[in-house]
């Protein structure tokens, strides 16, 4: 079974800078392209970024590129996003995805705000 738990979420300054990860068990992790997903409050949630199995290949939403970056270590089971430049509409709720399993993390609120 897929088991996908985030951390590493909180509160932070607008401008500011965070890191969320993911750790993946149940699954063999350096073969399955890896996505986060967000989801502010009354919103849909709304994918971010994905990175593909060997972790050479990235992809990042418009409103994210060039300042957050998606990394994966497949020793370790684990996908990353650091944020940089955090504004106050990146607030929402960040879910780690495994499109191939359909399985999702229970998520990690990362808070923008002054």
């Amino acid at each position: 079974q897929v088991r996908l738990v985030e951390s590493g979420g909180g509160l932070v300054q607008p401008g500011g800078s965070l890191r969320v990860a993911c750790a993946a068990s149940g699954l063999t992790f350096s073969t399955v392209t890896m996505t986060w997903y967000r989801q502010a409050p009354g919103k849909e949630r709304e994918w971010v970024a994905t990175i593909s199995g060997n972790g050479r290949s990235t992809d990042y939403a418009d409103s994210v590129k060039g300042r957050f970056t998606i990394s994966r270590d497949n020793v370790k089971n684990t996908v990353s996003l650091q944020m940089n430049g955090l504004k106050p509409e990146d607030t929402a709720v960040y879910y780690c995805y495994v499109p191939i399993f359909r399985s999702w993390g229970q998520g990690t609120q990362v808070t923008v705000s002054s």
